[in-house]
């Protein structure tokens, strides 16, 4: 007698079960080909784009997403030990040598979540748009104003924390090292 389970809800289950394990492959396949991911992202938003404009609508809905979106990108630019919090608890620190050791920056929501969250909230907002109660009739130009003062206070504050604590976000890779070339000599022979 085999002791596995043949129910509807067991075999929906181990669907369930090989469906999430085969998108978490594909995620994980897709995690080093960032250039790719984000051009994906791109034609998700620009789709997402197009259909508001063709449906003139969902205006809230797109100014949700740009919150979600301007969370998202503080989560993203900020480390993950806040050295605000750290002064606060341990106060101020002095620096023990003329150059600190270098510590590299740990961001609160790493690359890939930030990418993963920013499809995710697209495609939910794009499957919004195919209802019309999420159409709330809006005057679109306030709303559009209102996410840019709120962006550029955020990103005003953010920059003044990034200056005061001395830290950069952002890291375009490893440093490389030219070695001294080896000059090709010519071997003549006199």
């Amino acid at each position: 007698m085999s002791t596995e389970d043949t129910s509807p809800a067991a075999a929906i289950t181990r669907w369930k079960f090989e469906l999430s394990r085969r998108y978490r492959h594909i995620l994980d396949k897709s995690t080093p080909h960032v250039g790719q991911r984000w051009l994906g992202c791109f034609v998700v938003a620009m789709v997402y784009v197009l259909r508001v404009y063709m449906v003139e609508g969902f205006y809230v809905v797109s100014y949700g997403l740009g919150i979600y979106i301007l969370n998202l990108l503080i989560g993203f630019l900020s480390p993950q030990v806040d050295p605000e919090i750290l002064d606060a608890e341990h106060g101020p620190s002095l620096p023990t040598s003329g150059s600190d050791e270098f510590r590299p920056f740990v961001r609160r929501l790493p690359e890939f979540k930030f990418w993963y969250s920013i499809t995710k909230a697209f495609c939910i907002a794009f499957v919004m748009t195919f209802f019309s109660a999420f159409d709330v009739p809006v005057f679109w130009p306030i709303l559009l104003f209102y996410w840019v003062v709120l962006f550029t206070l955020t990103m005003r504050r953010q920059i003044a924390h990034m200056i005061k604590y001395k830290y950069v976000p952002f890291s375009f890779g490893k440093q490389r090292y030219d070695g001294k070339r080896a000059e090709s000599t010519s071997l003549s022979e006199d």
